[in-house]
């Protein structure tokens, strides 16, 4: 499926599949935020210490079940598997360039 994912997107999965933390860190655009079900994460290291604990720190994997496309924001539904948290989750992000400019993740 990933080559149906826009190409920002397709490497930030596998960089956070691979839990490769500068790699997710750097994904970011400077200015870039989390929102993780209300939760507002918004600079790096706020960003930083979220992953810390809940995303990468906690070994999460993606498993992509379905992606569409509109413009600049992707919407990726994954099975989202960690030490944190499991279960079927949405993660919409909007992208600017070749950075996530938002990554908000809700309910699957």
């Amino acid at each position: 499926m990933t080559e149906s994912i826009p190409a920002p997107i397709a490497g930030f999965i596998d960089t956070v599949n691979k839990h490769d933390e500068q790699g997710f860190l750097d994904a970011f655009t400077d200015n870039g935020f989390v929102d993780d079900w209300g939760r507002v994460f918004g600079d790096r290291a706020a960003i930083k210490a979220w992953s810390d604990k809940e995303f990468i720190g906690a070994t999460g994997t993606m498993d992509v079940q379905e992606v569409t496309a509109d413009g600049d924001t992707v919407t990726v539904v994954a099975d989202w598997r960690s030490t944190h948290a499991n279960g079927l989750s949405t993660f919409v992000f909007v992208v600017d360039g070749d950075k996530i400019q938002s990554m908000t993740i809700s309910g699957g």
